[in-house]
C-alpha cells in the first residue's frame, strides 16, 4: 500500500488518535487497515462518506467515522448522528443548522463536533477566524445539542513542514483561551497535522493527527 508501514506510523502516534483520511480511496483498502486494528477513518465528501459508511456498517459497525471536509448547511441532514466526530464546523450558521436537525433527528442526544479555525485566512479554505470565534463563542456553546470538542485547522502549505509549527502553537494558545469558559463542552482536542507535518503537530500538542497519503499511498 505505501513504502511506509502503518505499524511505524501506529509507533510514531501511540500518544494520540491516529485518523487515517481516507476520501477518495477504494473500501479495499479500508478493509485493509481496519484488518490491521485502524478503526478511525476520516472522509471529506458527504455522499463518498455515506456510501463507504453504508458499505462497513454490518461489515465493520465499530469503525469511527470523522467529517474533515467542509460541510455544506444542505447536507447537514444526512450527516448528524452518522459521523462520531464533524471537524469542520466553521461558522455559526452551520453550528445552529446542526444543533437543529440533531434535535429533530435524534432529541436529547448531542453531536461532536470541533471549531475550524482558518489560521492563514486563506479564500480557498473556511473557518472561523480567531476574532469571529471569541466574538461569538457564547453562542456556540449555549447551543445545546452540540458537544464542542476542541479545534481543527488546515494551515497552509509549505514545503518545510517546519513552517506550520507556529500555527500549531497558536492554535493550543487557541485552545486554552476558550477552555477557560468551556461551560459544559470537553474542550481537549486538537486536530492538526497531516501526512507532511504529523510529528511537528504531535510536538505542538496534537491529539488528532489526519493521515492519509502515507497510510495509502497516493489516491488515484
Amino acid at each position: 500500500m505505501s513504502s511506509v508501514t502503518y505499524e511505524s506510523i501506529l509507533e510514531k502516534t501511540r500518544n494520540v488518535q491516529l485518523l487515517a483520511v481516507s476520501k477518495l480511496q477504494p473500501v479495499e483498502k479500508i478493509q485493509w487497515l481496519f484488518e490491521k486494528g485502524q478503526l478511525d477513518f476520516g472522509e471529506n465528501y458527504v455522499q463518498e462518506a455515506l456510501k463507504k459508511i453504508d458499505h462497513f456498517k454490518t461489515i465493520a459497525p465499530q469503525l469511527r467515522w470523522h467529517l474533515i471536509g467542509h460541510l455544506q448547511k444542505n447536507k447537514v441532514k444526512s450527516v448528524v448522528g452518522v459521523f462520531d466526530l464533524i471537524h469542520s464546523v466553521d461558522s455559526v450558521e452551520l453550528a445552529e443548522k446542526i444543533n437543529s436537525e440533531m434535535d429533530k433527528k435524534n432529541p436529547g442526544q448531542k453531536q461532536k463536533i470541533l471549531l475550524q479555525i482558518n489560521q492563514g485566512a486563506e479564500d480557498s479554505k473556511t473557518g472561523f477566524t480567531e476574532e469571529n470565534l471569541t466574538q461569538n463563542w457564547d453562542k456556540i456553546k449555549n447551543l445545546p445539542n452540540l458537544e464542542i470538542h476542541g479545534l481543527m485547522s488546515l494551515p497552509p502549505l509549505h514545503d518545510d513542514p517546519e513552517l506550520t509549527r507556529p500555527y500549531f502553537k497558536r492554535l493550543k494558545e487557541n485552545l486554552k483561551k476558550l477552555q477557560n469558559d468551556r461551560g459544559q463542552h470537553p474542550m481537549n482536542q486538537l486536530s492538526m497535522g497531516t501526512s507532511q507535518d504529523f510529528l511537528i503537530a504531535i510536538q505542538e500538542g496534537a491529539t488528532i493527527v489526519r493521515v492519509g497519503t502515507l497510510l495509502f499511498g497516493e489516491r488515484v
